[in-house]
Formats: C-alpha cells, structure tokens, sequence
C-alpha cells in the first residue's frame, strides 16, 4: 500500500511404505485355510502372532509447491516503492526487482511467462479489477494478468482502502499541534490522535472503513478463483510499523508522537491484518502473517534491523514502506506458507 522467502514427500514413496506394511501385516497371520486344515486333523489352530502396539500413525503427504505460472498482485508493500532497482512499465507503480514476489520466483526457478508481477503503489481494491492511473502511466487491471493456467497467486493489498496512510498523517499533524500547544504553556495530551478520532466518532470510522475494505477483497478473492480455478492463493499482511512497546521508538522519533499514540497506530494495524486474515481464510485461501517474524524490526529498529523506514528515512527510500530487507522477510515468510 501506499501504506502495501522443501523437502517434498513423493506419493510413490508413501505409497510404497504403505504396500509394504500391508505386506509385512498379510505375512505375520495364518490364513483361514491353515485355521480349517489344522481343526480338521484334530490339532489347534496355530497361534495368532500377539499384538505389538497401535498401529503407526501414517505420515500426511507434504502439498507439493507450486511451480507457477505465478501472478503478484498487490501495492507499494508489494511492489517495493523506491526499492533499487526499479523495474517494469508503467514506472509509477515503482516495482522492485528486489521485491518479495521476484525473491519468491527466483527461489522457485519462476521466469519468463512463468512469473508476471503487476503489483502496483497506490493500488487499492478497484485497481486489480480496473485500470490505475499513475505518475508514468496506466497499470492495466491488474487480475488481467490472471488465467486459468495460473497456479501461485499473491495478493498485498488493503491498506489503502481502509485509509490507514490518512490515519498516520492525521496522527502526525495532531502530534506536531499538540506539540506546539505545549511550547505555549500546555500540558501535552497523552494521546491527541486517539483523542481526536474518539471527540469525532472516528475510531468506529477507522473500523467501517476496514470492514468496508474487507467486503471488497472477499469480492475479490472470489474473482481470482473464477479466473484461476487450480491456483493457490495467498493473502500476504503488512508487516510491523511500530513496536508493541511504544518507549522503543523514543531514541527514533522522540516526544514527537506521544507513547498512547504510538499504541493507537498499533490498534489500527492490528485490525487492518485481522481482517485480512479472516477474509482470507473465508475464500479458502492462506495468510500470510508478516508481524510475527517483523517484530524487532519495526522502523524504530536501528538502521541495519528494520524492515520499515521510519518517518526519515535512509536516502533514497520511502517513509513507512519496508526496506529490501523487509522484502527478504516477507519473501522468507512467504516461501515458508508454501511449503509448509
């Protein structure tokens, strides 16, 4: 948003250990003529071998990994915005070559017709079923790219629908009044953005707003599986912004947003991805949690930890967006959903 790395079990091998437990189980038992023949000469009948325990339980067969074709769809969390270097037309959606779809393909030997990324920044929802216009021209609909040949989806999207660049824009402008307000003699709010949103029924907007968001990816996660019946797809989170603990952005962005506002932006992500991940397990398809292995490298982490550029970023890079190892990450937590 412009808020957007196996071993396989083969079936023969299963099979095969199963045929010859069945074999080594037909082998240890008399047959019923062995039981009639021994009656009928006035013997008993042999002895049953004695049970040795419970049965083993069968080892379930690993889902092979998709071999593609391979579609990324998404925004500028997938895309990689100002991520060196940049590649593919138009250029305004910034695409990285660097970015978690292209680690992902490389990774899986995916290249040529195999692998096509049409993520974009800025994209929200309506631009994977319509034409986006950007700085350097228009990105087609971007589930165009789908076919029913397609095997892999990745999808990074929802961000922008649900406002939350607007939420951490309104939070900085609240932060830097409240601010000036105390140079002026008074007391600093402990959290003039949540404060703001509450007075003006705003936080149950920042909730419609997400709900709102997530009605459209279910519609369009319903499009993709009509488009590509056989592909396996999988709805990628956003990664930590900011730490669970707010004093661990002190030494990066000092008193410039207050500590319960830090947790107020927390709230919001964490919602953002719950929906994500609801909505995707609903159309049956995988999500990709990125907060988990992000944590410690949110963009209070020190230059060379995070994932995400702070407000300032290193030059060069985008604020708030990851970083390419943030791209790594995503890519590793990715590649790991697949052959898990």
């Amino acid at each position: 948003m412009s808020l957007s790395v196996r071993p396989i079990g083969t079936l023969g091998g299963v099979l095969s250990a199963g045929l010859a437990a069945l074999l080594v189980a037909g082998c240890s038992g008399s047959s019923g003529s062995e039981t009639v023949a021994a009656a009928a000469a006035g013997g008993s009948a042999p002895p049953r071998a004695a049970a040795t325990g419970p049965a083993p339980t069968p080892t379930p067969t690993p889902t092979p990994t998709p071999t593609g074709p391979y579609v990324a769809l998404g925004d500028s969390y997938t895309a990689g915005l100002k991520i060196s270097p940049q590649v593919g037309e138009p250029k305004g959606c910034s695409r990285s070559a660097v970015n978690y779809p292209s680690l992902v393909a490389q990774a899986l030997g995916l290249a040529g017709e195999r692998f096509r990324d049409v993520s974009c920044s800025g994209a929200r929802t309506g631009d994977l079923t319509g034409a986006q216009s950007t700085e350097g021209g228009v990105n087609p609909p971007q589930l165009d790219a789908l076919t029913p040949a397609t095997r892999l989806v990745t999808l990074g999207i929802g961000g922008n629908d649900a406002g939350f660049m607007e939420v951490v824009g309104q939070c900085a402008k609240e932060n830097l009044v409240d601010a000036i307000k105390g140079l002026v003699g008074s007391d600093r709010a402990a959290a003039p953005c949540r404060d703001s949103y509450a007075a003006a029924d705003g936080g149950e907007q920042v909730q419609r707003k997400v709900d709102t968001a997530g009605e459209r990816l279910g519609e369009t996660l319903k499009e993709v599986k009509r488009r590509s019946p056989q592909a396996r797809v999988y709805v990628v989170g956003y990664p930590a912004l900011l730490p669970a603990d707010p004093a661990g952005c002190v030494p990066v962005l000092g008193s410039t947003v207050a500590g319960g506002d830090l947790g107020f932006l927390v709230e919001k992500e964490q919602q953002l991805n719950a929906m994500l991940k609801r909505r995707a397990e609903a159309a049956g398809a995988v999500f990709v949690d990125l907060t988990a292995p992000s944590a410690g490298h949110d963009m209070c982490a020190g230059e060379t930890a995070r994932w995400v550029e702070p407000p300032f970023p290193t030059h060069g890079l985008a604020a708030i967006h990851p970083n390419a190892r943030g791209q790594e990450g995503a890519a590793a937590a990715v590649l790991k959903a697949l052959r898990g």
